[in-house]
């Protein structure tokens, strides 16, 4: 049986999450490259990330429920400014706050750039760190 990558993750928690949703749904699969990324992160766009391997016959079935997740995520995100769905969680480099540590780092070569991830709205450009609190769950009372 052929096994094919239908996505692939930069970290392990989104990976799983995923992994566990298509295995409740009966699809077989599994992760390839978790330990790679997980223990080396910097290797994550060396291997292509932690792939998520579906049977080659359930490939379209699993993307159809990766859909369905990734469209109900959307519109359980809400920018608190517009009110868009159009929000994604993203990588923001931090600015170094003051100009000469910043030059002393970069003379000493541990100029290491600080990333701060933040909800990013994509209609009015607004950024927030924390979500306001969801208005209906995603998941069933069962």
């Amino acid at each position: 049986m052929k096994m094919v990558p239908v996505i692939s993750f930069d970290n392990y928690i989104d990976a799983n999450i995923m992994l566990g949703k298509l295995q409740a749904e009966g699809i077989t699969c599994f992760l390839r490259d978790e330990y790679t990324v997980t223990v080396d992160p910097i290797l994550s766009n060396a291997v292509g990330g932690i792939k998520l391997v579906v049977p080659e016959n359930e490939v379209s079935k699993a993307r159809v429920l990766l859909s369905l997740f990734e469209q109900n995520k959307k519109t359980a995100l809400e920018c608190p400014q517009c009110h868009s769905h159009n929000v994604e969680y993203i990588s923001n480099p931090a600015k170094s706050g003051n100009w000469l540590s910043a030059i002393i780092g970069f003379l000493f070569g541990s100029y290491a750039l600080s990333i701060k991830k933040v909800y990013h709205c994509f209609d009015c450009g607004f950024e927030f760190d924390d979500l306001p609190p969801a208005k209906t769950s995603l998941f069933s009372e069962n």
